[in-house]
């Protein structure tokens, strides 16, 4: 009599998604798995807890509830102590002797298995379906193992669970990524939010002081889209949240508080500011949000100080805070911002040239004087 095949799905599941299950499903259905038990992680050795466990459970459990052949174990969350993979097989195969246990994972993983804590142990004991993409090949001289070690092809799907923390995080839509009951469990419990709204509470108060409502308002709008931009381009995303959020702090500033903060931050208007003082916000901002919100980051100031201008050679967060300016959601309709907000998701540099072009143009049109550094930006993003 053939033992039964049970797969074990371990992971975080932090949240769990549709990659996740279609793994489970594809192994199950090529080895003729009788079961596939997803396992969450409890204290794992090597990542950082990032939410309650029960959460992970609870949404693995939802996730599964609607296949009989999934199955869900709290063996390894419930361990008081850092978990190994050798802990939780040792513990199946001592429970249950009659089982041929297939342990599922991704390609990544084959890299890693030599690292792992008593893998001889483990392969002894069970074996491994790794999952791979269609038609993905793969040498096998080199893999330990290899007469344990099975393969499963896979559609290629670019889901991961850190994506979707992050979209969560920026707001962004996790639609069509994961089970509906999962979505529905992670707003109700309000996970995986962005929290700098709270951790800045009072520099946002502050802002609200300072600025009209309309221009509040904008401000805002630019902090949520430098985020997203942030999120897109691999930038921190805290530093362009405060980067958007303070972007326009001395917006407001009459022409006697231009000349008073000109005075109090040394700062000497050139000739481009002295014929259009109102200019001088985007500079003013970096000694303002230095001074009175205590800003330290040079590359958030900076990104302050040229959201207006631009300049040669921008830092990604500079680029991110000033794109962000112009495209932001609550700006009126004008030709060409819809090529604006395209370009800004696909080549932070490209919108630069183009936004640039734009914006010249448009106030050589209001026989405006165009500042320097604009023409430097410009010349320097178009070559």
């Amino acid at each position: 009599m053939n033992a039964r095949k049970i797969g074990i799905m371990g992971g975080s599941f932090n949240p769990i998604h549709y990659g996740h299950l279609i793994c489970g499903e594809y192994a199950k259905e090529k080895y003729a798995l009788e079961k596939v038990i997803f396992m969450p992680t409890g204290l794992s050795p090597f990542k950082t807890k990032t939410i309650d466990e029960n959460h992970r459970y609870n949404m693995t459990e939802l996730a599964i509830e609607d296949n009989k052949d999934f199955m869900i174990s709290r063996i390894e969350i419930d361990r008081e102590k850092p978990t190994y993979t050798i802990d939780t097989i040792k513990f199946l195969k001592d429970k249950y002797p009659d089982i041929e246990l297939f342990f599922i994972a991704g390609m990544d993983i084959l890299e890693e298995l030599a690292s792992w804590k008593d893998i001889d142990d483990i392969f002894n004991l069970c074996s491994f379906i790794i999952m791979k993409r269609y038609n993905h090949n793969i040498d096998i001289d080199n893999i330990p193992y290899i007469d344990k070690i099975h393969f499963c092809d896979m559609p290629t799907m670019n889901i991961s669970s850190t994506d979707i923390r992050n979209k969560i995080f920026v707001d962004e839509p996790i639609g069509y990524l994961l089970p509906n009951k999962v979505k529905t469990y992670i707003e109700e419990n309000n996970l995986y939010k962005n929290n700098f709204y709270d951790k800045y509470q009072d520099k946002i108060l502050m802002l609200k002081q300072n600025l009209t409502e309309k221009r509040f308002n904008h401000s805002m709008q630019v902090c949520k889209m430098a985020q997203k931009l942030a999120l897109r381009h691999n930038e921190d995303i805290e530093k362009a949240f405060l980067g958007g959020l303070l972007h326009d702090c001395c917006k407001c500033f009459g022409l006697d508080s231009i000349y008073d903060a000109c005075n109090k931050y040394n700062f000497i208007m050139d000739d481009t500011l002295q014929k259009q003082p109102e200019l001088s916000h985007s500079f003013l901002g970096y000694f303002v949000a230095k001074d009175i919100y205590k800003i330290e980051d040079e590359d958030i100031l900076n990104s302050i100080k040229y959201h207006t201008t631009g300049r040669e050679a921008m830092s990604k967060l500079e680029k991110i805070i000033y794109i962000s300016d112009y495209i932001e959601p609550t700006r009126a309709y004008f030709k060409g911002i819809d090529k604006a907000r395209d370009l800004a998701y696909q080549d932070l540099d490209k919108a630069m040239e183009y936004i640039l072009k734009s914006t010249i143009d448009f106030n050589k049109k209001k026989q405006r004087i165009i500042h320097y550094l604009s023409l430097e930006a410009y010349n320097y993003y178009k070559e």
